[in-house]
Order: C-alpha cells, then sequence, then structure tokens
C-alpha cells in the first residue's frame, strides 16, 4: 500500500499547507511546470519524487525529468505528462502511449483545472491536479493525495486554499 500525492504547476512556489498536506504521503508525483530545479530539489528532500518537465521549465528540469514518465506502483501503472489533455480530448502523442502502454492512471497538468475522471473507453482513472503555485488565471490552489493498494486506488482527498501572491514572487 502507497499514499500520493499530486500536484502540477508550481511554478517557483510550494504552498506550506501543500506540504502539510502531503505530510503522510509515500511518494509525490509532479505534473510539470515546477517553474525552477530549486522546488523540484525541495520536493525531493522532503518526499520522493517523480515528475515531468512542463513548458514554462528550463533545462536543469528537463535534464532532470522526462517528457513522459511510464512506471509501476503497487501493481497499477502510471503515466505522467504536463500537456495531456483529458478523456475524450487526449493529445494525439498520448492517445498513442495510451493505446500502447495501457495505463491504469494517467496524469497531466497545464490547464490549472483540477479534474479526476473515470476514463471508461480507456479503462484508466485520470487526474489533474489543478494548480498548486501563485501563477496563472486559477483562483485556488489545489492538490490530490490518494492510496493505491494492489490494483485499488481508495481514499481520494482534494486539498483546496485561496490562491496567494509570496511577497518575493
Amino acid at each position: 500500500m502507497k499514499k500520493i500525492g499530486i500536484i502540477s504547476d508550481t511554478h517557483c512556489y510550494l504552498h506550506p499547507k501543500v506540504l502539510d498536506f502531503f505530510k503522510d504521503v509515500d511518494e509525490i508525483w509532479h505534473a510539470g511546470d515546477f517553474g525552477n530545479i530549486e522546488t523540484a530539489e525541495r520536493l525531493q528532500q522532503f518526499k520522493p519524487l517523480r515528475g515531468v518537465f512542463g513548458n514554462i521549465d528550463d533545462t536543469s528540469v528537463r535534464h532532470s525529468f522526462p517528457q513522459f514518465n511510464l512506471f509501476d506502483i503497487e501493481d497499477v501503472k502510471v503515466l505522467i505528462t504536463h500537456i495531456g489533455g483529458y478523456p475524450d480530448h487526449y493529445y494525439a502523442d498520448v492517445l498513442e502511449l495510451i493505446r500502447k502502454e495501457k495505463p491504469d492512471i494517467f496524469v497531466a497538468g497545464h490547464s490549472h483545472i483540477l479534474k479526476i475522471i473515470y476514463d471508461q473507453q480507456h479503462q484508466l482513472l485520470f487526474i489533474n491536479p489543478g494548480a498548486a503555485g501563485s501563477y496563472g488565471v486559477h483562483q485556488r490552489i489545489t492538490a490530490v493525495r490518494f492510496t493505491v493498494d494492489g490494483k485499488k486506488f481508495s481514499d481520494m482527498e482534494i486539498f483546496e486554499t485561496q490562491k496567494v501572491i509570496p511577497e518575493n514572487f
């Protein structure tokens, strides 16, 4: 059994309440747009981290994280990318990967819109955790945590708080 925390679009900022929300997770998945390598390193020091680079990430992040991250955890296959679309609106390269790899969970970011949808057609759980940073059009900082036990997902929880612009931002 593993407890997972998922975030995206931090854009150089980690809200302290997000870290509190993740205090009991076993690992964090980041769906891109870290903003800088320091944000990724801070997360790596906090918990084991799996992630992908996003469209705003510089070469240091792109050298540290792939565009697509495909892995197994428990008895579940996971695919993460930053820009991937969502059920019935996947990008072509992502749809090809989904058809080929048949992940049980597909995580994407980029939209800054929290969505959790079971994709019946592709038999996968789609998760976009929204945006955890202070930059962007979103009004709320969001994150997701849940448990993977064998092939089962449970205890899905959503974190949400008001977006704030830090003084040094």
